[in-house]
C-alpha cells in the first residue's frame, strides 16, 4: 500500500467522480483506476460503487476513507513539523470544536491566529463531543475542546473553563418560572428540548438530575443549536444549557436565562490533544493561543458564565 494510492481514493471520494479526481491529480484515468484496483486487491474489499450518477464508497470504502484521511493529515503534520524546526510556526492545524463553544470561542480564536501566525491555516472542525472524540484518537484532527466528563484519560488535557449551565425559555413562554431563579426539581418537570446523549452537555445534565432521585419528565432530543433555538422560540419547551451559544436571542430579549438553584449546575471545558500523536509546531502555538484567547475573553466578560481555568 502506498500513500499515493491513499491520496488517489480519497481524491476519488472526495470528487465523486474518477475523472475529475484524475484531472485534479494529473493522472490518466486508466493509470487512477489501475491504483484503485491494485488498492481493492490487497485489502480484499471493493471500496468503490460506480454508476452513471458516479462514483461512492461502498460501506468498506467509507471505513477506509476515515483512516486514510488520517494517514494523510499524519504524514503532511511530520512534513511540516521537520520544516519548521528552525522557522516560524507554520502549516495546516486542525481543531474540533462543540456547536455550543464555538458561538463563544470560534471567530476570537480565528482573529488570533490569522494575527499572530499568518503562516498557519486553522481548520475549525464543528461536531458533536462523541465525533470530535473519534477525530481525535484517529488523529484527522490535531487539538479538540470537549466536555470533561471524567472519560478523557486517554488524551493529554488542559482544562480551559468552568461554565455555568442555565435554565432558559422563551421571554413570555408558559414555561417560564415567576422568579428568578428555578430549581432543579421543577425544571427536571418542565419538557425540556436537550441535544442527545452523544452531546457533552447531555450526560452531565442526566446525571445532576439523577444525582437529586430525579428523572427528566419529558425531552426533546435535538442536536443542531439552530433547530433547538428554533423549537424554544416555538414555545415547545425550554432549555438547560450554557448561554454562550444562545446569547444574540438572549440579548435581544427573545430569550430568557435563569440560574438554577440548589445544585452545582456547570461543565468542565477542557483542550485535548492524542498522547500518541507528537503535535506539529504549529498546533503548539495553536494550543497556547487557545488558551490566551480563552483567558482573555473570560476576563473580559464576553463569555458569559465562563470561568477561566488557565488564568
Amino acid at each position: 500500500m502506498e500513500l499515493r494510492q491513499l491520496r488517489y481514493f480519497v481524491a476519488i471520494v472526495d470528487h465523486g467522480s474518477l475523472s475529475r479526481a484524475a484531472r485534479v491529480l494529473h493522472v490518466a484515468q486508466p493509470a487512477l483506476t489501475q491504483q484503485v484496483q491494485q488498492l481493492e486487491d490487497e485489502l480484499g474489499a471493493r471500496l468503490l460503487h460506480r454508476s452513471a450518477q458516479g462514483v461512492l464508497a461502498t460501506d468498506a470504502g467509507k471505513t477506509f476513507y476515515e483512516h486514510a484521511q488520517a494517514i494523510l493529515k499524519q504524514v503532511g503534520d511530520a512534513r511540516s513539523a521537520v520544516a519548521q524546526v528552525a522557522g516560524r510556526p507554520a502549516g495546516t492545524v486542525a481543531l474540533g470544536i462543540p456547536q455550543s463553544v464555538s458561538a463563544a470561542l470560534a471567530l476570537p480564536l480565528l482573529t488570533a491566529v490569522r494575527k499572530r501566525y499568518p503562516e498557519i491555516t486553522l481548520q475549525l472542525t464543528e461536531e458533536l463531543s462523541g465525533t470530535l472524540i473519534d477525530q481525535l484518537k484517529s488523529g484527522r484532527i490535531n487539538l479538540a475542546v470537549l466536555f470533561d466528563d471524567g472519560q478523557l484519560n486517554a488524551f493529554a488535557t488542559v482544562p480551559l473553563v468552568e461554565e455555568e449551565m442555565r435554565f432558559i425559555t422563551r421571554a413570555d413562554s408558559q414555561f417560564a418560572p415567576a422568579g428568578k431563579t428555578i430549581s432543579l426539581a421543577k425544571a427536571a418537570r418542565i419538557p425540556l428540548i436537550l441535544p442527545g446523549l452523544q452531546h457533552g452537555v447531555r450526560p452531565r445534565i442526566e446525571k445532576l438530575v439523577q444525582a437529586q432521585g430525579l428523572a427528566l419528565a419529558s425531552v426533546i432530543d435535538i442536536n443542531s443549536v439552530a433547530i433547538l433555538k428554533s423549537a424554544l422560540l416555538a414555545d415547545l419547551g425550554a432549555t438547560i444549557l450554557p448561554p454562550a451559544p444562545l446569547l444574540p436571542e438572549i440579548g435581544q430579549g427573545q430569550l430568557t436565562s435563569l440560574r438554577i438553584s440548589g445544585a452545582e449546575v456547570s461543565r468542565t471545558i477542557s483542550l485535548c490533544s492524542s498522547r500518541n500523536i507528537p503535535l506539529t509546531t504549529g498546533a503548539e502555538a495553536v494550543q497556547k493561543l487557545v488558551l490566551e484567547v480563552t483567558n482573555g475573553l473570560c476576563g473580559d466578560g464576553q463569555w458569559p458564565g465562563a470561568r477561566s481555568l488557565c488564568a
